[in-house]
Formats: structure tokens, sequence, C-alpha cells
């Protein structure tokens, strides 16, 4: 039998990226059942990611007035033991999107933390930049980049935060849920 249509397709574009190294003990109780955190030379990582979904389609329908729009999360990373196999995933603490829509339905449907937060965007040349308004105030994420992105090196940290392929987010009854996240391999 065929593997069934994915729920969302959604190209991720100009990608930013912030990682910051904590104590594992911080991110402990958003770990999901059947999952631990997953080290890098024994360190902690959580990343702060803004970037543009494009091109979103649910069930393979485009919804109107929900297909581009800007995201910020807060995620960290783990992994999960499927027989012989580690699956690299990561762990969403907090998600932020524009449409009120998008972030009912992601709560709804998987209890992924969502919320619906005014939100702006700014990509010109090589300036990246992702906004947002929260109790009165802005609130910004951005970078200048210099030089053209590369291909992540092998065993390098840059490709420990950005080769996880595997969403996993607790659920109401203590269980958790997977699902495969398909992207090429981004470029640092």
């Amino acid at each position: 039998m065929p593997d069934p249509a994915p729920f969302l397709r959604a190209e991720w574009r100009w990608l930013v990226m912030l990682n910051y190294e904590v104590d594992a003990a911080i991110v402990h109780p958003h770990v999901p059942a059947g999952t631990e955190i997953d080290f890098w030379n024994g360190k902690t990582y959580v990343s702060l990611v803004g970037f543009l979904f494009l091109r979103t389609r649910v069930k393979g329908i485009p919804i109107p007035f929900h297909r581009n729009f800007e995201e910020v999360n807060l995620r960290f990373y783990v992994r999960h033991k499927a027989g012989e196999e580690w699956r690299r995933g990561v762990v969403f603490i907090k998600e932020i999107v524009p449409r009120w829509a998008i972030a009912w339905v992601a709560r709804t449907l998987y209890n992924e933390n969502y919320v619906s937060l005014p939100m702006r965007h700014h990509v010109a040349g090589d300036e990246f930049r992702y906004s947002w308004h929260f109790n009165g105030k802005s609130n910004h994420l951005g970078v200048l980049r210099s030089g053209e992105p590369l291909p992540a090196e092998p065993g390098s940290e840059e490709e420990f935060i950005t080769e996880h392929y595997w969403g996993y987010t607790a659920q109401s009854d203590g269980s958790s849920l997977e699902y495969r996240v398909e992207h090429v391999p981004w470029r640092v």
C-alpha cells in the first residue's frame, strides 16, 4: 500500500538560525515520551529559527491567504530508537505564526505549541529579518550574511543542527506523536 499523502507540504526559505548551548535540565521537561535529548559532543542545543513558509498546501490543497507566511520557532534536538535505527528529530517549545487558523490547526490536531502574533519579514540582498509583536513589544531575529552558503561539513556542529528529519510532539495522554520532515540538506 502506498504511503498516504503528506499532511503538509511547503518550501522553507531564507532561514535564520541562532543556536545556543544550554543546560540539559532546561529542555528536559519538554522531552516527549520515547525520545531522549540528542547531544552534540556532550552539549545540548536550542535553536531560534525564523523562515518563510512558501507555497504551503494542506493535504495537497492550497488554502487561500495561508500559503505564504512567516514562522519563528524555538526548538531543541532529540532522538528516538526505532528498531535498529536512531531517528534524529526536533521538538518545538514555541512556534509563532501570523495567522490564527494556522496556530489553531497545529494546536488542535497535533498539540504543537503554536501562537498567532503580528509578524513581518524583511529579505533583501544578504539581510534576513523576522519580527513579531508580543505584549506590546517588538521582537526581532535577523542576520546579515557574508559569503555564499555551503553544504555543512560532515560531522560538524552545523550538520548536527540542520540534519534532523523527524518531529516529536508530546500528547496530552502522555504519548508522543512522530512525524517525518523531508527537506533538502540546508546550506550554511
